[in-house]
């Protein structure tokens, strides 16, 4: 009589697991259709900067990915984040992937893995997505799919996995181009006191599986990074920007008060922000709030990963004190040209380096 009610028992048991542990895996298994985005935004920088050994005489291609998602799955989400992306274009390089667990904070790298046979990113967040909780991330890649012949062209496609309630695209037109041709013709672009084109697009209420396509093409000499040509132009003031008359946003716009044009006491994307977008912002209101994002978010570009406290490489050649200060300070103008810092938290970071 025991040994069948311990066998039914087992039966009922094993009859019960059958279904838990089905569930169980569900609850890690990311479904892009139950995270749908309030906010994602893409730009989209050639020749902008060029990674660690990259190959000469090859443009780069800078894509960063910054989204907003919530977790509608109707449950907590303890597994990993998907995100497609070209694993298998040329020169494909994940450089950077980070979340902002907290407001006004700046964002924490997570470790990551690239699947290039289902061509995906995945990373983990380091607490559990709370239902119905917002997650902020951002990805950024590089790839060598610029071709270089007459002129230099590329095409960027993007079709989204999930609804998205405001999707941004913005391309930065390298520094010293030319006889540049984007299609679909942008709806709203401008030009900053440096030469640099800033082109971009705004939807809403975008459907799940919509998909955008853009060819880009231009003219340019050489291969000077964006960023080394800004640099070049203006050179960033080690000693905190004391020599400096009033804000960059003011020498570009000829304010005097220190208003970035969006009737805020501050520079909408940060006083660097401003010399790469120059008077795009103040031009073009609907793109106010894409300034205050980028400077909420506080996020950074490729070169944090190089920049940041836990990366092993940087740690590695900390002996190179004099080098690795020349690189952090160009770290750090990157961000502040971005956007993705604002001039708080720059002069803050510079004076650690000084």
């Amino acid at each position: 009589m025991l040994k069948k009610k311990v066998l039914a028992i087992f039966v009922i048991t094993s009859f019960l697991a059958s279904f838990i542990i089905p569930s169980a895996s569900a609850e890690t298994a990311f479904q892009p259709e139950k995270f749908p985005y309030s906010e994602m935004q893409i730009q989209v920088m050639p020749e902008f900067d060029y990674p660690e050994n990259w190959p000469k005489d090859t443009p780069s291609l800078l894509i960063g990915q910054y989204g907003t998602f919530t977790n509608k799955s109707g449950q907590d989400f303890d597994g990993e984040i998907e995100i497609e992306v070209p694993a298998n274009e040329n020169g494909f390089q994940a450089y950077l992937v980070a979340e902002f667990p907290e407001d006004n904070k700046p964002e924490v790298q997570r470790p990551f893995n690239v699947d290039k046979d289902k061509g995906v990113i995945t990373w983990k967040p380091s607490k559990p997505i709370k239902k119905d909780e917002s997650y902020r991330f951002v990805v950024e890649y590089y790839t060598s799919t610029v071709e270089v012949k007459d002129n230099r062209s590329f095409t960027f496609e993007y079709s989204n996995p999930t609804e998205i309630g405001t999707f941004d695209v913005i391309f930065y037109a390298p520094m010293e181009a030319k006889d540049i041709v984007l299609e679909p013709k942008a709806p709203n672009n401008s030009k900053s006191e440096y030469g640099e084109e800033l082109f971009y697009y705004q939807y809403k209420d975008v459907k799940v599986g919509e998909s955008y396509k853009y060819s880009f093409s231009y003219q340019k000499d050489g291969f000077k990074s964006t960023l080394d040509a800004i640099n070049e132009k203006q050179p960033p003031n080690d000693e905190n920007h004391e020599t400096v008359n009033g804000t960059a946003t003011d020498q570009i716009t000829g304010n005097s008060g220190g208003s970035g044009g969006s009737g805020s006491d501050r520079p909408i994307i940060g006083i660097g922000g401003a010399v790469v977008i120059g008077i795009a912002i103040i031009i073009a209101g609907v793109f106010v709030y894409l300034g205050l994002k980028g400077k909420s978010q506080s996020v950074s570009t490729t070169s944090s990963s190089k920049a940041a406290k836990n990366q092993p490489k940087r740690q590695q050649v900390k002996k190179e004190s004099k080098s690795i200060s020349v690189d952090d300070k160009k770290d750090l103008r990157k961000k502040l040209l971005t956007g993705k810092i604002d001039q708080e938290t720059y002069d803050e970071e510079m004076k650690k380096l000084i």
